[in-house]
């Protein structure tokens, strides 16, 4: 039986909702956090009931934002403490399908490279290729006589090929859910999500493979995408998308609801937007390892408010 299936120590249990209680208040000063730090990662059983806390909060997304803040916004309500007691129970009670939480993906941790959120990493291969991996990012390496192939997990990379020292010219691939991509001498990046996987040529050329439904080169200056279904057609490639590799997140004109989506793949928590500002329109250059500090931009840029609970695990954007 796997960790997840397993029943937690009630005590563990209790202590995962006492600490979200006392970050939830925001009085934490930064030895308390260390603390929580030190707790949640000093066992398995403390690292999966916290995961469980995460899970429950994001099931407050599903609220309206006016209430979901309001649970988290009354430290002192003196009846809060005891509402807040009940919050082991109801982590007991979290669904056992907690286990494919991205924070406990096993295939990601078992990956020969990753990137955590919020972090980016440089990866010079054995043929001399270079790939850097954007935040939650997994891969595999398989380098055999016949091909050099990347496999992508998950996430999103930055691909510069070299030429292959061997005798034989092993052909380059990259390999995700939906299909296969072989580099013709290229420099590319691939981000794959929610069974789909877009690519952007910057230098050389790439062909799509897709089982069962046929194939398409794409040249430098072209990006598309594909599913297991289907390719889709050509389109210039958008190098704004690429900034995350400058550790920039770029915007021009772009709206606030998509930002903030793109946004939350660097950090870990919840980060959402009340749907009254989404449409806002923004532009600017926003940097992706310091996401509090492109919050901060934000709201002195465009009539936004920023309000943030539990440790800044608990982000909402709200009209000003």
């Amino acid at each position: 039986m796997q960790l997840h299936d397993q029943a937690l120590d009630p005590a563990i249990l209790s202590e995962a909702a006492d600490w979200l209680m006392r970050l939830s208040e925001g009085s934490v000063n930064d030895a308390e956090r260390q603390d929580w730090e030190r707790w949640r990662a000093s066992s398995p059983a403390h690292g999966q009931a916290w995961a469980r806390a995460e899970l429950l909060l994001c099931k407050l997304q599903g609220l309206p934002p006016a209430l979901a803040m309001a649970a988290l916004d009354r430290p002192n309500n003196p009846s809060r403490r005891a509402a807040m007691g009940k919050l082991a129970t109801l982590l007991a009670l979290a669904p056992l399908a907690w286990g494919s939480w991205k924070l406990n993906d096993w295939q990601q941790w078992t990956a020969d490279y990753r990137a955590p959120v919020g972090e980016r990493r440089d990866v010079t291969l054995a043929d001399g290729s270079h790939v850097t991996l954007n935040t939650d990012t997994a891969i595999d390496v398989y380098f055999d006589e016949r091909q050099r192939l990347l496999l992508l997990r998950r996430g999103e990379v930055l691909v510069q090929t070299a030429a292959d020292p061997s005798p034989v010219a092993r052909p380059f691939r990259v390999q995700t859910s939906e299909g296969r991509m072989q580099a013709l001498g290229t420099r590319f990046s691939v981000r794959e999500e929610a069974g789909h996987t877009c690519l952007a040529v910057l230098e050389g050329a790439v062909r799509i493979e897709v089982r069962g439904i046929g194939e398409q080169v794409v040249e430098a200056g072209q990006a598309s995408g594909f599913t297991a279904r289907g390719i889709d057609g050509l389109k210039p490639v958008d190098k704004s998308s690429l900034a995350w590799a400058r550790g920039m997140l770029m915007a021009d004109n772009m709206r606030l609801g998509d930002f903030i989506n793109e946004l939350s793949r660097y950090r870990n928590g919840v980060l959402r937007c009340d749907p009254a500002i989404a449409g806002l329109r923004i532009s600017g250059a926003f940097p992706v390892n310091n996401t509090r500090r492109t919050l901060k931009m934000l709201a002195q840029t465009y009539p936004i408010s920023v309000t943030s609970r539990l440790g800044d695990y608990w982000v909402m954007l709200a009209p000003a």
